[in-house]
């Protein structure tokens, strides 16, 4: 179980990236569809936290079990790794979320300007707490399990 819900946690990032662009252009260009597309984005994104939080605080490998297993956060820190999965990808998300919600407010309001600069910021930040498979110390291969 643990395995797929990897996979799903996994497909979700490029779900979500693919409709953050689509919320972005919509934005930028004020088209029609900026609500809809942004509750897509904001459901995905909220349901791809679950899953994470379930696998931060359940998985053996990455988070909680890190900081456990290396007796304290002063280890964690010191060790490249440890550190990413127990605290940059997960702080990082996190404020990707919250971005990405305040946004499709933002959206639903049709406030355009406001929510293009909100998806931009989350964008980058998402993009940046990807394990892409060219970051050597916590590379994850682009579609695990296919």
């Amino acid at each position: 179980m643990d395995k797929g819900l990897l996979h799903l946690h996994n497909l979700l990032r490029w779900v979500i990236l693919l409709l953050l662009v689509v919320a972005l252009f919509q934005a930028l260009t004020k088209k029609d569809g900026l609500r809809k597309s942004s509750l897509s984005l904001l459901i995905s994104a909220h349901i791809t936290l679950l899953l994470g939080l379930y696998q931060y605080f359940t998985s053996e490998t990455v988070g909680y079990s890190i900081i456990k297993r290396m007796e304290g956060f002063g280890n964690v820190m010191k060790d490249s790794f440890a550190r990413f999965w127990a605290v940059e990808h997960f702080i990082g998300m996190l404020i990707a979320i919250i971005l990405i919600t305040i946004a499709r407010g933002k959206a639903k309001r049709l406030s355009y300007g406001p929510a293009f600069w909100f998806y931009l910021v989350a964008l980058i930040v998402i993009l940046i707490s990807i394990p892409w498979p060219f970051r050597e110390t916590v590379a994850r291969p682009w579609f695990p399990g296919m």
